[in-house]
């Protein structure tokens, strides 16, 4: 290639795709929005993994790493997010940086893609141009050249709204100082102040509110007066607490157990058939929030919402996309994936085939290409790139190939209704309406496995 390969995101999927690259020797170049490695997994960084390390180090990565001195973690062990940085996702990314013909620029935001000189409406002579790569960078733009581009930049910056219809409810953003997006850090004295003592509101179903409801349990413990009222959108949620003892992701059951003594026993009341319709209030009273079928919360100080996130192509508008009108995931992946159908190991490993948009050399990845779907798992990301990496190099053969064989880590009971069951765990907060299809036939397909990372 005469141009780099652009490769957005330096977290995990963006790194690995950039080792793969260099062992392919592609001239590489990451751009990243943050100013570290794994910028946005340190945002979750208290939050651990459901996988062990031996599903979240890049084969690739992990013999470019050990080539340099580095020791892996204990294969059987499960991280923080911030672990996972510290311990594998900086160090690769320094290594990367050593390696010829790689660069990696921090505090880069990309905000465009296109065909050089072209947008989306000019056909004639797209395949014969590079892309041009639009970049914000200390508040000024650039473009960048690039001969083909990754997209691994996730979903963390596209949480999914408190409103129930998909977009922000009346009176969200009013008071949106006192609404929070993912799983709140109670360790640090700053939060603890902020939810200590008060009504505080959670909106999910999933492991993310799980992990939320436990951590405000033992807040209670030692905060009398802290309360939650936990906020689903379904009438039961006995399903969401997953297989307990019985789960092969002995993380996830834990979490579970932990979950479901909070609500039995701790400072939890629950309220389901709850879909939020407005948030109520003023600037410096309590809250309370309507659902559609006329219930109210009232009296709420504190409001975490974990309801799943959703991709951002705002900044794709100029190049040809195939997507899935519901899930917005690749065309030919989302049948692969819907949570209706699929869990994490029930998905097909797949590459560059499922991946390919119509743009040629433009591909989604990790977990912004499963859309809005909840059913990601690490590995699949890996193999994904591992893929890519071979058609971008001209090893069609490999590109073809499924190298991946997803490890036995999953329970999943049969979902006879949407939501019956949650197979998917991991720190990144999950569209909770997950459910899994029969265990018996995933396990007949070989494709048992719920081990998200």
């Amino acid at each position: 290639m005469n141009h780099p390969l652009v490769i957005v995101g330096a977290g995990p999927v963006g790194l690995a795709a950039a080792a793969q690259a260099v062992a392919r020797g592609l001239s590489t170049l990451v751009l990243e929005e943050g100013d570290s490695a794994g910028a946005a997994v340190l945002e979750w960084g208290h939050v651990r993994l459901f996988s062990p390390w031996s599903e979240l180090v890049d084969p690739v990565a992990e013999k470019l790493l050990a080539a340099s001195g580095w020791t892996g973690p204990e294969p059987a062990a499960y991280p923080t997010g911030r672990e996972w940085v510290e311990r594998y996702l900086a160090p690769l990314a320094e290594v990367l940086a050593t390696r010829p013909g790689v660069e990696i620029r921090y505090g880069h935001r990309v905000v465009g893609v296109a065909r050089a000189g072209r947008d989306r409406l000019v056909a004639v002579g797209r395949a014969e141009v590079p892309f041009s790569v639009h970049v914000e960078v200390s508040g000024s733009r650039e473009v960048l050249t690039a001969a083909a581009v990754i997209d691994a930049s996730g979903t963390w910056g596209s949480p999914n709204p408190l409103g129930a219809d998909g977009y922000v409810a009346p009176g969200e953003a009013e008071h949106a100082d006192r609404i929070r997006y993912g799983i709140p850090d109670l360790t640090g004295s700053a939060a603890v102040e902020r939810y200590a003592g008060k009504h505080v509101v959670v909106a999910g179903r999933g492991a993310s509110a799980q992990n939320a409801l436990v951590s405000l349990a033992r807040l209670a413990e030692s905060h009398p007066g802290t309360h939650v009222s936990w906020l689903v959108r379904r009438h039961d949620t006995e399903s969401a607490f997953g297989g307990g003892d019985n789960d092969q992701l002995e993380q996830r059951g834990a979490l579970g157990n932990s979950a479901r003594k909070a609500v039995a026993d701790g400072p939890v009341t629950t309220v389901t058939g709850f879909r939020t319709s407005r948030v109520e209030g003023s600037a410096d009273g309590p809250l309370t929030l309507a659902s559609t079928d006329g219930q109210r919360v009232t009296d709420v100080d504190e409001v975490v919402v974990v309801t799943g996130f959703r991709p951002d192509h705002s900044w794709l508008s100029e190049v040809h996309l195939d997507l899935d009108g519901e899930l917005s995931a690749p065309v030919a992946l989302a049948p692969e994936i819907h949570p209706a159908y699929h869990s994490c190991g029930s998905v097909t490993p797949h590459g560059a085939n499922l991946l390919r948009q119509p743009e040629g050399d433009l591909y989604l990845v990790g977990m912004k290409s499963y859309g809005r779907a909840p059913t990601f798992l690490m590995l699949t990301g890996y193999e994904q790139v591992r893929s890519i990496a071979a058609e971008l190099a001209g090893d069609h053969a490999a590109a073809a190939r499924v190298e991946l064989v997803l490890p036995e880590t999953g329970v999943c009971s049969r979902a006879d209704a949407p939501g019956a069951s949650q197979c998917c765990g991991g720190p990144a907060p999950s569209a909770v309406d997950a459910c899994c299809v029969d265990d018996a036939n995933a396990r007949q397909q070989g494709k048992t496995g719920c081990g998200c990372g």
